[in-house]
């Protein structure tokens, strides 16, 4: 027993090393992982599917698959995994671990961008390195549509009209006839410009507080 904690603690530490979690940390997530999966070794669409804090979430969809998006493994790597392991879920789930006071400005900077460029992938959907109008106006419409009162058409108008304005900012020269292929990641960082999210953004319906990494439900 004394000789598979010792690799236990050895995996954790490996994976502190790459995820900036705390050995603690990744106990609770690794509980959390558990209950998720049914106890398995990996966990699936279906998993995370069937949590009831999600359901009525209008971006359910693109919160499930950036945990299979292999872009968000802090790799050069593109495409999905059918299933995940805790080590790839515990990658995905640094995306959201805030800055603590040891933080040097140059990390948080890096924090910052890599929160930023998973917001990016989630939205760019064919990875083509462009959040184009198609999958713009996807995500409006969904934001929009759980209100009720607004339709299709109406939700349509409302993203040509940011994207426009987008453009706008972005392209500042852009002709009347020309076309805008749409949001690249570096007009995505403008966009976000000034905005603090290096300790906001934070996953609530996995039962975990991302700013502690305890599961259970948050008392804020």
């Amino acid at each position: 027993m004394g000789a598979s904690q010792t690799r236990s603690e050895h995996k954790y530490q490996d994976l502190a090393d790459k995820t900036g979690f705390s050995l603690e940390q990744i106990t609770n997530l690794h509980k959390r992982f558990q209950q998720l999966s049914g106890n398995e070794d990996t966990l699936s669409r279906q998993n995370l599917d069937n949590i009831p804090a999600l359901a009525n979430n209008p971006i359910r969809n693109q919160i499930i698959e950036a945990f299979f998006d292999k872009r968000n493994q802090h790799q050069d790597e593109v495409g999905s995994f059918n299933e995940i392991g805790f080590e790839q879920f515990l990658m995905v789930m640094s995306h959201f671990r805030p800055p603590t006071l040891k933080t040097t400005e140059e990390e948080k900077e890096a924090l910052r961008k890599e929160k930023l460029r998973f917001l990016f992938n989630m939205h760019d959907t064919d990875n083509d390195g462009t959040i184009t109008l198609v999958e713009y106006r996807k995500v409006v419409e969904e934001l929009l549509s759980k209100s009720g009162a607004i339709e299709q058409e109406t939700a349509k108008a409302i993203a040509d009209a940011a994207m426009l304005e987008v453009a706008s900012t972005n392209v500042p020269d852009m002709a009347p006839d020309d076309f805008y292929e749409g949001i690249t990641f570096e007009h995505f960082e403008q966009i976000l410009k000034g905005l603090e999210m290096e300790s906001r953004m934070h996953i609530r319906f996995l039962d975990v507080d991302t700013t502690t990494m305890r599961c259970g439900k948050s008392t804020s």
